[in-house]
């Protein structure tokens, strides 16, 4: 890396910085506004921050070494994503809008109980800051690695960018720098996909020098259709219930927007694996002799072999704020989730002043213990199995039977917690305990498999009995009379609406802003560069143009209103 790189590493970071900072003002007045953007956030703005939810430098090194070692089947794999979104906005994500909650733990609350609730919300908590400590801990070893920062350095600089943006610019800021991370990242990695070919002399070079069977093939004997389907199953289930990507189909203004949200994802998720497998598996071309973990870095290798002076920096950047986008997304609603549905129920009569003083408290607290977490990964050795392990384990048991609580009457909060519970038990036993006692290891197709079939199989098991037994829907019948009343009471003064107006304008300024910006650092890339400056300055001419346009049509709407 050049001191060039290290300027454009500081550069992007400091614009994503900057532009989380500038919603301190507008965006931490009331809850609604710091944890649902004042339920107006512009659905394409949601989406992108979802895609965003769903990317991390993870997706880069797991992917792309089984790019580099399998070939094409990486993109199936990420394909299965791209089906979930689409079904997500079909089905699930408009029937969460519906709800009117501002967090699903307030949904919990409300249809299935307040302690079902807090156990839920301890549940999600524990395993969600626990999985974003290692995600931290994930993009400061990528940054070490590349620029020789002390790894604990990282941890800590990377961790309180996020607290900083996060607890003063609330959901708006998570959601404008998620969608200026997009462009960061898209504007990378489209750039290193023809500088890739050119190395290997083109589309036709590339398929002729691999020689390896099955290369382009869809599945193989390790990735089966059945790990395939069960993998789909499994993102539709987490798409459709993770609490910090429920708050994107809720914070949309009708329901009909919290579909597009689902769409716009499976559209890029059909699009995105393509442009990000491609240079990983290039690279099985250039250098065929990685083996072991080696072919974890083929992604960066390809980067360091064909970008020019300052594109490095770019890719770097991009993989960890991609990687940042998780973390900020579980801070907010982890926040949200203790201020909203926990201190809210324990001091009901909190003036909405210190809710957000609360807020804004549990948010530096959660950030301050994942960047704990973080620091003790190298101490935990073997951490990555585990996390994928239990990633693959608890998020159907978690989420299904809640996402079911949506459709069901019939099902209250003792049959649906009881169905995550018993079902995280009997996964955990099959994955930690069964081995010790027997010489029975789960693969892993069959802990997709079971992940998804175990708490399925309990839901319709309780469906049926509770219909057979004519079993009183008295939970729903509760909240049925909750939305009734909420309903009538809910009324949207105009005054309002237009603070909700504004914020959803300043948020599309912010938007063209950054990536007005984002053009001018990456031509000025271009300019200097000996190799692929048509690509280079063809993206910063496209990027120009679009960050003009979105400020032009805000700037018009605020003149608009002043009028």
């Amino acid at each position: 890396m050049t001191y060039f790189d290290y300027i454009i590493i500081i550069l992007f970071s400091l614009l994503i910085l900057l532009i989380g900072l500038s919603f301190s003002r507008t965006s931490g007045k009331d809850m609604k506004s710091f944890f649902a953007a004042g339920g107006a956030v512009p659905w394409w703005i949601n989406s992108a921050s979802l895609f965003m939810g769903f990317v991390s430098a993870g997706t880069f090194v797991v992917w792309g070494s089984i790019a580099y070692t399998s070939g094409w089947v990486a993109v199936t794999i990420q394909w299965t994503m791209s089906v979930a979104g689409f079904l997500v906005g079909m089905f699930i994500a408009p029937t969460w809008h519906k709800t009117k909650s501002l967090t699903a733990a307030e949904y919990i609350s409300n249809r299935l109980g307040y302690n079902v609730q807090k156990t839920y919300s301890y549940l999600y908590l524990a395993i969600m800051v626990f999985m974003t400590g290692v995600y931290l801990y994930a993009v400061a070893r990528i940054l070490e690695v590349s620029t020789g920062l002390p790894l604990y350095v990282s941890i800590a600089v990377l961790g309180f960018i996020v607290i900083l943006y996060t607890t003063f610019g609330g959901l708006w800021a998570v959601v404008v720098t998620d969608v200026l991370q997009f462009v960061i990242l898209t504007a990378a990695t489209i750039i290193l996909v023809p500088l890739s070919l050119d190395k290997v002399g083109g589309i036709d070079g590339f398929v002729n020098s691999i020689q390896i069977d099955g290369f382009f093939n869809f599945s193989n004997h390790e990735y089966t259709w059945p790990f395939l389907i069960g993998f789909g199953l499994y993102n539709f289930f987490y798409l459709s219930g993770q609490w910090g990507f429920v708050q994107r189909y809720t914070s949309v203004s009708k329901p009909k927007d919290s579909k597009k949200v689902g769409y716009l994802f499976g559209a890029l998720y059909l699009i995105s694996p393509v442009i990000w497998m491609l240079p990983p598996m290039i690279y099985r071309a250039l250098n065929p002799d990685l083996d072991g973990l080696q072919d974890e870095g083929a992604y960066l290798m390809i980067c360091k072999e064909v970008l020019p002076v300052g594109m490095l920096g770019l890719i770097l950047i991009s993989l960890v704020m991609a990687s940042n986008s998780s973390l900020q997304g579980v801070l907010n609603i982890s926040s949200g989730v203790i201020t909203n549905d926990l201190y809210k129920h324990l001091y009901p009569k909190s003036t909405e002043k210190k809710l957000m003083h609360m807020a804004k408290f549990a948010n530096v607290f959660f950030g301050l213990v994942m960047i704990g977490l973080a620091m003790t990964v190298p101490l935990m050795g073997g951490a990555k199995e585990m996390v994928l392990s239990i990633a693959a384990l608890t998020g159907c048991p978690m989420y299904m039977p809640v996402i079911w609580s949506l459709f069901s009457k019939k099902q209250n909060g003792y049959s649906t917690l009881g169905i995550t519970v018993i079902s995280l038990f009997l996964m955990f036993a099959f994955k930690f305990i069964l081995p010790y006692i027997t010489d029975f290891n789960l693969t892993r197709t069959l802990e997709m498999v079971l992940g998804v079939s175990v708490p399925a199989l309990f839901i319709l098991l309780s469906e049926i009995w509770m219909r057979a037994k004519k079993f009183r829907e008295s939970d729903f019948e509760k909240y049925r009379i909750y939305q009734s009343q909420k309903k009538i009471l809910e009324e949207a003064p105009i005054s309002k609406a237009t603070t909700d107006s504004s914020e959803n304008n300043q948020g599309k300024r912010m938007i063209g802003i950054g990536i007005f910006s984002t053009a001018l650092i990456i031509g000025g890339i271009g300019l200097i560069s000996s190799n692929g400056r048509i690509y280079i300055l063809g993206m910063a001419f496209i990027l120009l143009i679009i960050g003009l346009r979105i400020v032009y049509k805000t700037v018009i709407k605020s003149d608009k209103r002043t009028i």
